[in-house]
């Protein structure tokens, strides 16, 4: 019987394949989105030190407050706002996008188009 791998199953697949050529650096670190059912997730990674710089989610309190749902593309933009916002403050300008396996579109897309408009270079 030919068993059918699930959409999780092929998404990380795909994410350990271009993570074989993504890495951040602590000059240019890397832009790491996750999405679940529910709430969008972005961190901002430095892999040679294996340490997160910046983060922003819909869970946190502030980006929540102006949300009437938090899975929608709205919501993702907000949180490409904050996470552009507070990766400025903390002095990063350029980061390489992770886009987590998930296809660039939808919600992904306007949670980098956010990021761009709020200062961030990739």
């Amino acid at each position: 019987m030919i068993k059918k791998a699930s959409r999780t199953e092929i998404r990380e697949k795909k994410h350990k394949r271009q993570r074989g050529h993504i890495s951040g650096t602590p000059e240019c670190p890397r832009l790491a989105v996750f999405r679940s059912n529910k709430h969008m997730y972005a961190q901002i990674v430095d892999d040679v030190a294996g340490k997160t710089l910046v983060s922003a989610s819909t869970l946190q309190a502030d980006v929540k407050a102006g949300l009437e749902y938090t899975d929608n593309v709205e919501a993702a933009a907000a949180v490409g706002k904050v996470i552009g916002e507070k990766a400025v403050q903390a002095g990063i300008k350029t980061v390489v996008f992770d886009r987590g396996g998930f296809l660039y579109h939808g919600k992904i897309q306007a949670l980098a188009d956010a990021a761009r408009e709020a200062g961030l270079e990739f």
